[in-house]
């Protein structure tokens, strides 16, 4: 029996065969805590990945960086990170206030090539209320940067993500900018900030090539396939529901 695990991957694990396989790993990787080696590990960090998604389960991936330890160990159950000012879309943030499940991972590229997920919920608090609950918070998390908000998280579950096929990266000088021809971030993807959308340019028509006509087959004369198992819809289970299954059945 165990705590972790969604119902999804406990209904693949024992369609695909992969049950004892999947209890090993939580049992000897998953935690419920941060142990000290991951707290130490996300006091080192400069970045993140993060996950949400909104009440109808729309998903949003995100990225988070700042100063070494800027997503804040508060204890072994918490952890808080702060939301600059941006672009002001709020979309991690927006999603928080709809479905408070939130997904990071922590990947380090450039030493020990090892990473750490940590799946929690969050809530959204000001400045002032999780500094009047945490005094240790740092005044200032940034430099030149203004804590719009913070997003506290309470800790589910905290596991490893192996070190096969994490790239080894060498860190670049501070302050490196850049290349010159670089097209500025508002340009980047979408072209120039101003004015109309460039115009491709003119493909030639193809030379139309006749098809064989197609040969009608009775439905009737199709074998009857049955759907596998594994592509079933699962049901609406939550964690909680599926643990309490679980100890029933235990």
């Amino acid at each position: 029996m165990t705590d972790f695990g969604s119902a999804g991957e406990h209904l693949l694990q024992r369609q695909l065969g992969t049950a004892e396989r999947a209890a090993d790993f939580y049992q000897r990787q998953v935690r419920p805590h941060l142990t000290s080696q991951m707290q130490e590990f996300i006091a080192r960090q400069s970045m993140v990945f993060l996950s949400t998604a909104d009440a109808d389960g729309a998903c949003d991936a995100s990225f988070r960086a700042g100063p070494p330890g800027f997503v804040l160990v508060l204890d072994d159950h918490t952890l808080a990170y702060p939301e600059y000012r941006g672009n002001g879309v709020m979309a991690s943030a927006g999603n928080i206030t709809e479905n408070p499940h939130l997904g990071l991972l922590f990947l380090d590229f450039t030493g020990d090539r090892i990473g750490l997920h940590v799946n929690g919920t969050a809530h959204l608090r000001p400045d002032e209320a999780l500094r009047a609950a945490y005094p240790q918070l740092p005044v200032e998390t940034a430099p030149g940067r203004r804590t719009e908000l913070w997003v506290h998280i309470s800790v589910d579950e905290a596991y490893i993500h192996c070190s096969k096929h994490i790239p080894h990266l060498e860190p670049a000088t501070r302050g490196t900018r850049p290349l010159a021809h670089r097209p500025k971030d508002a340009e980047y993807f979408t072209g120039a900030a101003a004015g109309p959308a460039a115009v491709p340019a003119a493909v030639p028509e193809p030379v139309p090539v006749p098809l064989p006509v197609p040969v009608a087959v009775p439905v009737s004369s199709l074998p009857s396939v049955p759907p596998p198992s594994w592509a079933r819809q699962p049901e609406p289970a939550g964690r909680r529901r599926w643990r309490q299954a679980l100890r029933r059945d235990a």
